[in-house]
Order: structure tokens, then sequence, then C-alpha cells
């Protein structure tokens, strides 16, 4: 595979991808431990990535052993904490985010399929100042499976009307990129700084960049 491949659509992942969000999920998943007088460490986030809105719900409440508070609060403590830190503008914007995906759009169709939950992803976008531009969203409370199952991202291209297989799918993390291998997409890795990848990701990529700039050129031969 080179360079010069020819995409016809791109799939962006959302947290850590578009906006420097996962300290901030974190964080509030923190605060919501702590104030029921629970631990909330890093081996607690790494059993959280990727699942959608059911699974970390329930992984949080399996973890935090909260056998006594329903799912349902915990999702919405928490979805309401992320939200208000982007509406708040908190949450950073990855730099050079919003300009990439213009011109990315300008020459195919992008979406996002993200793990975040509707309410997160309608702020994010706000944030990013990208109303209008993504011909579709996925999140993967949506479908039976999060990451590092394909769902989110098979339903992404569904929405678009292509072939995965033809598609570019931009992550962050490693059970990101396992979702998109699985979905039978072409996978660029673009390391995070705040939140490094897991060990192995660039391993399974396709493909690993350095910036969403240098994603312009590989999609539309525009310079970087």
């Amino acid at each position: 595979m080179t360079d010069r491949r020819r995409f016809d659509a791109v799939l962006f992942d959302m947290d850590g991808v578009l906006v420097d969000s996962e300290q901030h999920w974190n964080e509030v998943r923190a605060a919501f431990a702590a104030a029921h007088g629970r631990p909330w460490g890093p081996d607690d986030q790494g059993a959280v990535m990727g699942g959608n809105t059911r699974q970390w719900a329930a992984t949080m409440r399996e973890r935090l052993h909260l056998e006594d508070v329903d799912p349902e609060q915990i999702m919405r403590e928490v979805v309401d904490g992320v939200v208000a830190r982007f509406e708040s503008g908190e949450v950073p914007v990855i730099p050079g985010a919003a300009e990439a995906v213009r011109r990315i759009a300008s020459h195919v169709p992008v979406a996002i399929a993200t793990s975040a939950h509707p309410e997160v992803v309608r702020a994010a976008i706000a944030r990013l100042g990208l109303e209008g531009v993504f011909a579709a969203v996925a999140c993967s409370d949506e479908v039976d499976h999060g990451k590092p199952s394909p769902d989110v991202y098979l339903l992404a291209a569904a929405r678009l009307g292509v072939e995965p297989a033809r598609s570019l799918v931009v992550e962050d993390s490693l059970n990101g990129v396992l979702a998109g291998r699985a979905a039978g997409a072409t996978v660029v890795l673009v390391p995070n700084p705040t939140t490094p990848p897991q060990a192995g990701s660039e391993d399974h990529a396709h493909l690993v960049r350095p910036s969403l700039a240098a994603l312009v050129a590989l999609v539309a031969g525009e310079p970087g």
C-alpha cells in the first residue's frame, strides 16, 4: 500500500483525534468515583476505553463496586459533566483539526464514528465549529458492540453509502485501530501526545501520521 491510494470517505474517531477530551472524561469519572468514596486509576480508565455508554457505565459500576447505583445514573452524571466542560470551553480542540477536516471534506465525504454519547458529540462538533461539515455521525450507543468491534465504523460507512474497504479510518487508540481494521478499512494512527496510544497501536495501524494536517496530502494530494 502506498500513500497514493485514493479513498472514498474518511471516518474520524472523535475523542483524542478531533478534541483533546480523554483527560476530561477521566477527570469527570474520577470525580464521580471520589464522590462515592472510591478511587479511580489508570487501569480503570483503560477498562472503559472504546466502550459504548452502556458498556462503560456497567464497567464503572462493577469496578467501583456500586451495586446499589443504577448504571443510568452513572451515565447521566458523567455525560453531563463532560458536556459541561465542552460548553464552558475547557476541552481543547486538537490544533489544526477543524481546518484539516474542512479541507478533507472538500474532497471526500467525512463522518464521525465514536464511542462518545450523542450529547457529547453534538457539544464537540459545536466546539469545533464544524456544524454541517460531517455527512454522517455514528455513535457506539447505536450498535451492539463498542470498539474494538467494527460495528460503529460499519454503521458510519453505511450511512455515507461507501464500502468500508474504500474508507480511511483515523484513530488514536489501540481499540479504535483494531475496530477500523476489523471493519476492513485502512487505518491511520495519529497519536495524541496528551493521552498516548497503548503499546502495539502502531503495529496494528496501516499508517502512522504525526498530525491531521498530514492526512490532507494522503487523501487529496494537497500539501500537508
